[in-house]
């Protein structure tokens, strides 16, 4: 695309996936795994969703100490010297502040995307062209644009944007940031038609955020600029490891999103999903004639019916008379759990 060497795009891989214990833990979070058994990790199909709009060279990654070695083995890749440590985590603003700083030293007029990592799109060409759409938005002009989703149910486990007009892939502006809602509310929002979910990615030029940051979360703006005359040298890794847990606890929404107002977005269907529970993962992987689905080498299923079975070792799994129940295996944990008490399932693990 035009002007693709000046577009960078970041991606956040710092959290740490508590809902879809036991496959996902502290030690090897969702964004690291194939969930869907594709035989890519959710960070390796970020990474080739973003490949049409940003030359290889032009991907970061920020993540906790403990992942860096992940992340290099996953996506060798991406040079080196743009795979950001956090040495403790932050919340978004401060980790995107550090990315978007440091890509401004040495390409002040970049065009930046920043992601998530561990979300999943399945009509990635509609989706590149709706990037593609907000990087010609934001290259001119103090702009942010972030992705919004069209709703196709009243959820409650989003945050959603509220825009001006109810129009699908067109850049509109912004009139308010709503937390998750309740299901009324969300059944309230479906029906107005110009609610959407709220996917975490936004896109701007880095002269844009670094003004923005300046204004809405000063503070956090401040250590950046503490931190800055470290960049590309030896220093770098004591300065961010002094400095960078000084900054605000906060994210960017928080931050910036719902202070500036200077915000758009363009929202669409793009069969996204952010995998963040079970059930979510069962709807995107095929199932069997008695809806069952599964992941893993070998898995019997025996009078089982809407069930999702998901094995991370290689070994033989026998289920008999199970009916809507999560069966989730990952080295010596095991959870057998009923789908309608996932919600449970954070608390399971912290015991």
């Amino acid at each position: 695309m035009e002007n693709a060497s000046q577009t960078h795009v970041v991606i956040m891989a710092g959290g740490v996936g508590s809902r879809l214990w036991p496959a996902s833990t502290p030690d090897m979070p969702k964004q690291f795994m194939d969930l869907l058994g594709v035989g890519k990790s959710m960070i390796q199909l970020t990474v080739e969703r973003f490949a049409p709009v940003c030359p290889e060279e032009n991907f970061w990654v920020v993540t906790s100490e403990r992942y860096a070695d992940i992340v290099r083995r996953q996506l060798p890749q991406i040079p080196a010297g743009q795979i950001l440590t956090e040495p403790e985590p932050r919340n978004t603003a401060p980790c995107i502040a550090y990315a978007c700083w440091k890509i401004s030293a040495h390409s002040p007029g970049a065009n930046i995307i920043v992601t998530p990592s561990d979300a999943l799109v399945l009509d990635t060409a509609h989706f590149s062209s709706i990037i593609c759409s907000a990087l010609s938005w934001t290259r001119t002009g103090r702009n942010i644009v972030t992705i919004g989703i069209a709703p196709s149910r009243p959820e409650t486990g989003y945050g959603y944007i509220c825009a001006e007009e109810k129009e699908l892939d067109k850049i509109v502006k912004v009139r308010q940031f709503k937390e998750k809602p309740d299901l009324e509310t969300a059944q309230e929002y479906l029906q107005a038609g110009n609610y959407f979910w709220n996917a975490g990615i936004f896109v701007w030029n880095a002269e844009t955020i670094m003004s923005e940051m300046r204004a809405h979360c000063p503070q956090i703006a401040r250590i950046m600029d503490l931190i800055a005359p470290s960049f590309y040298t030896p220093d770098e890794a004591r300065a961010v490891k002094e400095l960078f847990p000084q900054c605000e606890k906060i994210s960017i929404d928080y931050a910036v999103m719902e202070k500036s107002g200077n915000i758009y977005v363009i929202a669409s269907d793009i069969g996204w999903s952010d995998l963040g529970s079970w059930s979510s993962i069962k709807q995107h992987i095929s199932a069997d004639e008695n809806g069952n689905s599964k992941v893993g080498k070998d898995i019997r299923l025996f009078n089982t019916s809407g069930t999702i079975v998901h094995t991370a070792n290689e070994k033989t799994v026998v289920v008999d008379g199970l009916e809507n129940f999560i069966v989730a295996e990952n080295d010596d944990m095991l959870l057998v759990c009923p789908l309608s008490d996932e919600q449970l399932i954070r608390q399971f693990s912290s015991k």
